[in-house]
């Protein structure tokens, strides 16, 4: 039985970069030689073990052939009989088909080494073109080291244009697309996995809306320089849409329910918020109210965060909306309970202060 570091951990390595997970490859292994040193198995149609102390993941060493359409379209065979190198081609890019042993000696067959010298993101294998996620994978690696320099080689753009004009694209699921979306979104240069989407293909087969929609990339490169979360990200990518383009998106990858909320927000208020200091006091409220401000300003301090990287300056239309939201939320419910209202009359009473409360906001 041999163990060896994998993938990303050594990959971060070489680079220098902080290495956060690790895998762990075992080669001459069987089920029960796992068994009988107190791994956990986990799930039962894939050879991962969970070590008895550390609880890290161990898989055994395999090869795999394609079944079927998709992600999961795959034959896996585990067996002793299986080397490193049969492992490692099955890989994705060759910089995660390294494998570094308990020395720190790294095995790269596949010349790893040389493209992450490079700065070249390339395919190990012509196998690549039978995993449709790779696609999006690449696209998130090629994000992730934007700033390093890293290119996305020629032939590798080739498969990927492949892969996409096959129609695989379709077959892979919303939970496994999202996954990919989400890790790339959180990238330090987002911009950059929508830009290889565009240019092998995929973007029209997996977000046709964003072919045909504003450019939103400057706004999505501006959310990440502003570290801004998930949800904010995500409603810059989507501004300027047609709400039923929005709506789409959300559903066709099943976003999470505070992405879809602030996108839907943002793709009907944007606009507005632009010309916050035009707007009468009737106009301010209702933004506010569909906003419901009084229970959750956080929402409309991210539309605001949204709203703020659309621009290149400054935005003094934030300033204005937190003071208006500020001027609605000061606005007393107690007296008028004690004048005796309630219900309907104690709505329209309540929205009657915070008009007046707004419009002396706008006079100030």
């Amino acid at each position: 039985m041999q163990i060896y570091k994998v993938g990303g951990a050594v990959r971060d390595r070489l680079l220098g970069r902080p290495v956060s997970d690790i895998d762990w490859l075992v080669v001459g292994a069987t089920v029960e030689d796992m068994h009988a040193k107190g791994y956990r198995p986990v799930g039962a149609d894939f050879p991962v073990f969970l070590h008895p102390k550390t609880g890290e993941e161990y898989a055994l060493a395999r090869t795999e052939r394609k079944s079927g359409r998709g992600y999961g379209g795959f034959t896996f065979h585990a067996s002793p009989d299986v080397t490193l190198e049969e492992d490692l081609v099955r890989r994705d890019l060759t910089i995660n088909a390294m494998a570094e042993d308990e020395q720190g000696t790294v095995y790269d067959p596949y010349n790893g080494q040389e493209d992450l010298s490079q700065r070249i993101l390339r395919h190990v294998s012509p196998a690549f073109a039978e995993d449709p996620l790779r696609v999006l994978r690449v696209a998130r690696f090629a994000a992730r080291y934007a700033a390093l320099g890293f290119q996305v080689a020629d032939e590798t753009l080739a498969l990927m244009r492949q892969i996409s004009a096959s129609g695989e694209l379709h077959a892979l699921t919303a939970e496994r697309s999202w996954k990919e979306i989400e890790r790339a979104l959180m990238e330090d240069q987002p911009q950059v996995f929508i830009q290889v989407l565009r240019a092998c293909g995929a973007l029209p087969e997996l977000m046709p809306e964003l072919e045909d929609g504003a450019d939103t990339l400057p706004a999505l490169q501006q959310a990440a320089a502003h570290h801004q979360p998930l949800h904010v990200r995500w409603a810059c990518l989507l501004r300027g849409l047609e709400p039923t383009a929005i709506k789409a998106l959300n559903q066709r990858f099943k976003a999470p329910r505070e992405c879809q909320e602030l996108a839907l927000l943002v793709g009907e208020f944007a606009e507005r918020a632009d010309q916050a200091m035009a707007l009468d006091a009737t106009s301010l409220l209702e933004m506010l109210q569909k906003f419901d401000v009084y229970r959750r300003p956080q929402r409309f301090e991210d539309f605001i965060a949204a709203c703020e990287m659309a621009v290149s300056g400054d935005y003094p239309q934030a300033d204005y909306l937190r003071g208006a939201a500020a001027a609605a939320r000061a606005v007393d419910v107690k007296p008028l309970v004690e004048a005796g209202l309630t219900g309907q009359g104690l709505g329209e009473a309540l929205k009657g202060e915070r008009l007046k409360a707004l419009e002396a906001y706008k006079l100030n």
